[in-house]
């Protein structure tokens, strides 16, 4: 550069330094900077390197010369090496007094094809937006902006800047710079292909020096994830990026330590706080992940996570408004358990959530996938890592008092037994009927006196026509221990001796009217028989029994789910209260995804859960110890009048149950429906079993003819044979048929008075039959001297025909067992059968991960329920 144009440059330098005049704008788009002399030169407004932005001042020029050869000077072209000389001697011979620096005559020009090193400056500016996107709205939107201009040695451009070259003196030489548009197109093509595209911003070249402004178009866009991936990318590639203070996605990595605190609240109840440490601060966790599912909208599987993530990153916000950059993998295992714990309005005021037990065992088995370092709650870990190691359980040796020998699995659920007592834990054992449960907790309570760990009594709680049977069993497989039964009428003279008795022997329905001596009893053990008869959560002998002071709990069931898992969850209410949450959080979290929505993960995760608590062997586990059992389903087509009143009966209830259903919802319509049931049910029975004028017209039974045939046939065979019907006025109409064909049999029905006497003469083989009502007989009985089992009408709970049938089929039983099941062909007894299938498939579910759970009834299973014949 010379002559006229280096007078130029120095102006320009002098304006770029700080000073306390100000600058003025006309209509020109030309700045007025007034001078010390008190002239005045005009400059292009788009000049950008001597106007400070945030004040729009610029500096003071001293020079001096006289204002209108500024104008002239600032005009003036850049002239070339050959043309300064000829200028130079011009000015001296005709303009010996100018005061002007003269031209140089031994400047060097050198072209420089150095690549742009792009620049990229993240701020926050105003948008440009037009007059239909303003209307209702504020004029100005501020946007956050990705500045980009290009470096060109110590010269920084905009890409919107027209000229193609750029030059100045660098030691002694014309530097001449290039510019390169196909490497600044492919920088621009470079942030297009992170999403980012061109805008507008209000007056870019003024504020902004001409660098184009690029944004996500959609206002936000993925700021969090460009900034944790794409800048660092972009910064190894050579960029230079700068971050104004105004830019509102700030991103802090959050793969560091994650810790969990844990307080213990009484029981088992825990409070659990997550942290991260950020820029050496403690920083709460949970809102963060909270507000992370408040994202997802899920209620059960994190695979929605993906979607949000990038790059194998997620980011939530921190309260401060940055940006956390979380791992995804470990965000997606310890969301999975969160996900059943938080429902909105559970965090604290301090960023705490109260958990229990199960769910902080839940979180303890993610600890190592998450680097989840454990604060605090050193009782819960111990127990979540003993558990995690379920299968090393110690072996006990049989007590020597037990008149009798445990088989290997019997064995092993008494070291179970130990186990969950050395642990203070409670447990359900639910082998199948008649692999001797009862025994095994005999046995474990035999090793707690023999170990002198017995200084209280044990309760044991179970249905009436049980007590005998502990009474009995006790007697003759652990007569060392002193039992005390606390039934019948004269119960109340013997509460005295509780304190003096090793095992107390009440039954449910006691429970509620001597609660008043019980509940005040400090237990050793508390013992459910039979568990599922708290399978109501609501009902007052559940309260009851989870008010008693035990040390030890134990279930006994051979069906702890037998028609949805909230029965399940009211027997581990009394087990470890908190293991599986409050009642409403259990339906959110397992009851409604597992029997609604078939969802195996939520199955997989109850399974897991409940699987150190919970033994259960079937008896295909155990065949080798039991003989076969062949079950045979007998279809009996009805005929004639059975099967037209059959027709009748349907019709009119169907339509009454869709008139309920319509008015009142599924839901409030059970009662209906269950009554429409009973009716086809009674009419595939036997017709005499229904209350209606039309049924009394009728007198074929193809059921009751069916039976009459087998009977015979097998008590002639030697078989002895249980019949059981949930109709005790069926077992009525079947006594008339049996005393005309001369066949003897014994009953038991809820109503019996003397349950032993009748259990006696079949099992001794007085008589060949035994008439069992399936409520009062189904549970309680050991009767092996059967071998022929007879089900004369199917209920829809697979559970409790397989209770009645394990009467026969159970240890102890040393024939063959047959099953006979009487169906009603293409009536609602088939219909039953299907949704026995899914009732065991309910059960297999909780028993073993992976089983499927569907077992509901819907409005499509009513329409099924309800078809016509065949």
């Amino acid at each position: 550069m010379a002559g006229l144009g280096f007078v130029a440059a120095r102006i320009r330098a002098a304006a770029s330094r700080p000073s306390r005049l100000g600058l003025g704008y006309d209509g020109r788009q030309t700045i007025e900077i007034e001078l010390n002399d008190g002239s005045a030169v005009l400059l292009p407004a788009a000049s950008p390197w001597y106007v400070d932005p945030a004040t729009h001042l610029a500096g003071p020029i001293a020079l001096d010369i006289a204002r209108p050869l500024v104008g002239i000077a600032l005009s003036a072209p850049p002239v070339t090496t050959a043309q300064a000389t000829a200028l130079r001697t011009l000015l001296e011979r005709d303009l010996p007094d100018l005061v002007l620096p003269p031209p140089r005559t031994d400047l060097v020009e050198e072209i420089r094809n150095d690549p742009p090193v792009p620049t990229l400056t993240l701020a926050n500016r105003p948008r440009r937006r037009n007059y239909w996107e303003i209307w209702g709205k504020d004029w100005e939107e501020r946007v956050d902006v990705a500045l980009l201009a290009f470096a060109y040695g110590d010269t920084v451009i905009g890409g919107d800047d027209t000229a193609r070259e750029q030059r100045k003196v660098e030691d002694g030489r014309i530097v001449i710079r290039r510019r390169d548009p196909a490497a600044e197109r492919t920088a621009q093509d470079r942030l297009e292909a992170f999403g980012l595209r061109a805008i507008e911003t209000f007056d870019p070249g003024a504020v902004d020096g001409g660098r184009a402004p690029f944004a996500f178009i959609d206002g936000r866009g993925d700021w969090p994830g460009f900034v944790y991936d794409a800048v660092p990318q972009l910064e190894r590639e050579g960029w230079r990026i700068d971050v104004e203070d105004g830019f509102r996605h700030r991103v802090v990595d959050g793969g560091g330590e994650w810790t969990a605190e844990i307080e213990e609240n009484g029981g088992w109840w825990f409070s659990l706080d997550l942290g991260i440490e950020i820029d050496g601060e403690r920083v709460p966790l949970l809102p963060v992940l909270t507000g992370l599912l408040a994202r997802l909208r899920i209620t059960g599987a994190s695979g929605e996570l993906d979607q949000l993530a990038r790059n194998g990153t997620v980011f939530a916000r921190l309260e401060d408004g940055r940006h956390l950059a979380l791992p995804l993998d470990r965000t997606k295992a310890i969301l999975s358990t969160l996900v059943e714990l938080y429902h909105p309005g559970s965090l604290s005021a301090e960023g705490k959530l109260e958990i229990s037990a199960g769910e902080g065992l839940g979180l303890a088995a993610v600890e190592a996938a998450t680097r989840l370092r454990w604060l605090g709650g050193e009782r819960l870990k111990t127990l979540a890592e003993r558990l995690s190691h379920f299968s090393g359980i110690d072996t006990v040796e049989p007590p020597a008092g037990l008149q009798t020998e445990l088989r290997p699995y019997q064995r092993e659920g008494l070291n179970w037994l130990q186990f969950l007592r050395g642990y203070e834990l409670g447990g359900i054992l639910a082998d199948d009927m008649g692999l001797g449960k009862t025994v095994q907790a005999l046995a474990h309570i035999l090793v707690e006196k023999r170990e002198r760990r017995l200084d209280r009594p044990c309760l044991v709680v179970c249905p009436t026509s049980v007590v005998p049977n502990w009474l009995a069993e006790a007697a003759r497989l652990a007569p060392e221990l002193k039992v005390l039964s606390l039934h019948g009428a004269d119960r109340a003279e013997r509460f005295g001796e509780i304190g003096n008795a090793d095992v107390v022997v009440t039954t449910y329905a006691l429970l509620p009217r001597d609660s008043g001596h019980l509940l005040t009893v400090a237990w050793h053990i508390a013992v459910l028989d039979e568990a599922q008869a708290i399978k109501n959560a609501n009902a007052k002998t559940t309260a009851l029994v989870c008010r008693l002071d035990a040390r030890h709990r134990l279930c006994l069931t051979g069906t702890p789910v037998e028609n949805h898992l909230g029965e399940l969850w009211s027997q581990f209410a009394f087990l470890m209260p908190g293991l599986l949450g409050d009642a409403r959080r259990f339906a959110r979290v397992f009851r409604t995804p597992i029997e609604k929505k078939q969802d195996g993960e939520r199955g997989a995760v109850l399974s897991g859960r409940v699987k150190p608590f919970l033994l259960r062997r079937t008896k295909a586990l155990v065949a080798a110890e039991l003989p076969p059992k062949t079950e045979m389903l007998r279809p009996l087509e009805l005929a004639g009048q059975q099967r037209d009143l059959y027709e009748t009966v349907r019709l009119a209830m169907h339509e009454k149950v869709r008139a309920e259903v319509a008015k009142k919802g599924l839901a409030r319509s059970h009662i209906i429906v269950l009554d429409a049931l009973l009716k086809l049910r009674q009419v595939c029975c036997d017709p005499r079993l229904v209350k209606l004028a039309a049924a009394r017209r009728v007198i074929a039974s193809a059921k009751l003819e069916h039976l009459m045939e087998m009977l015979p046939q097998l008590i002639e065979d030697g078989r002895r044979i249980l019949l059981f019907s949930q109709f005790t006025s069926m077992l009525d109409l079947i006594k008339p048929a049996l005393g005309e064909a001369g066949i003897e049999f014994v009953e038991l029905r809820g109503d019996t008075k003397d349950r032993a006497g009748p259990v006696a003469r079949f099992q001794r083989g007085k008589v060949p039959l035994f008439l069992i009502s399936l409520k009062a007989g189904g549970t309680g009985l050991n009767l092996t001297a059967a071998d022929t089992v007879i089900h004369y009408d199917p209920w829809w709970n697979p559970a409790v025909e397989d209770q009645a049938t394990d009467r026969a089929h159970r240890i102890g039983q040393d024939k063959p067992v047959f099953v006979y099941k009487l169906v009603a062909q293409g009536t609602v007894e088939e219909r039953m059968l299907e949704l026995q299938q899914r009732k065991k498939a309910l059960a297999a579910g909780i028993y073993e991960a992976g089983g499927n759970a569907a077992a509901a009834l819907d409005a499509a299973d009513i329409e099924r329920l309800f078809e016509p014949l065949g």
